[in-house]
């Protein structure tokens, strides 16, 4: 997803100052290479050696009622990311926007515009590395410098962070909760957009995977994938989606009940061999 990002901000950005923060998951070797979009993990608590523990990760909700939420990652895009606005705002569809720090930086008016419209804004880190596979120090950076890009742009803290590629070790998770509050959010539907960049195939795999409680993937870089959104919204308002935000959806979020005990099949009787008198 790294496709058209360094190309929009590649102008150089004055630092951002840092603000100290727990340190996360232990360093490990630097990715080769950025990989392709990965299906996103299970939700899954933190590890906290058996203690009640508070969800963190989530992929997707369990709620009553046809809510799904829209998401879209790597912007602000200059041109891309107005377009889908008007598109929302004609429609009074509110979505939540996971954004590259960099182009926050750059352009800081558009984040604007995505909160003065009721939209949702979260940290999608700064350069969108794999964080799984950098170091500490890396990785605090990256989430860091975005937080407070994010909050310069927008005037204040943000509580959701997607990780690129859905790579972020557990302890990360844990450790960027106790740092910021946030939320760890993925997906259950990834329309791929980032990969086939056609409109037709964005809509229906959209209509197709979607379901109540969806968190769905896209990318507001790409032309093709904004061409798809009239389309998209307006095929899942008829079939009776409503849109909220990520943290309007997870506020709704329900505990998935048990499943219910399969009761044995009763035994049959055996028949008596005794009777009658041939």
């Amino acid at each position: 997803m790294t496709r058209s990002i360094l190309a929009l901000c590649l102008a150089p950005l004055a630092a951002l100052a840092q603000a100290a923060a727990p340190a996360p998951a232990p360093a490990t070797p630097a990715a080769a290479a950025a990989p392709t979009e990965t299906p996103a993990p299970a939700d899954a608590p933190a590890n906290t050696g058996g203690k009640a523990t508070t969800k963190i990760t989530y992929s997707q909700c369990h709620v009553d009622g046809p809510y799904i939420a829209m998401t879209f990652d790597d912007g602000p895009h200059p041109t891309q990311t107005p377009r889908l606005l008007e598109m929302l705002k004609q429609r009074n569809i509110k979505a939540t926007f996971f954004c590259v720090g960099q182009c926050v930086a750059e352009y800081p008016e558009i984040a604007k515009r995505i909160v003065a419209e009721g939209h949702e804004i979260a940290n999608h880190s700064w350069s969108h590395p794999l964080l799984s596979k950098m170091s500490e120090a890396s990785v605090r950076d990256q989430i860091e410098k975005t937080h407070q890009a994010l909050k310069q742009a927008v005037g204040f803290d943000v509580k959701l962070f997607r990780p690129p590629y859905g790579g972020f070790t557990e302890r990360q998770r844990t450790w960027a909760n106790a740092a910021y509050g946030y939320k760890i959010i993925l997906w259950d539907v990834d329309t791929l957009d980032w990969k086939h960049h056609d409109p037709a195939q964005t809509e229906a795999i959209a209509l197709k995977e979607s379901k109540a409680g969806s968190i769905i993937l896209q990318h507001d870089i790409h032309k093709t994938t904004i061409d798809a959104m009239p389309a998209t919204l307006d095929a899942l308002a008829a079939k009776g989606f409503k849109f909220v935000t990520v943290s309007e959806l997870i506020a709704m979020d329900k505990p998935v009940p048990p499943k219910p005990k399969a009761t044995p099949a009763p035994k049959p009787v055996a028949s008596s061999k005794k009777g009658a008198a041939k």
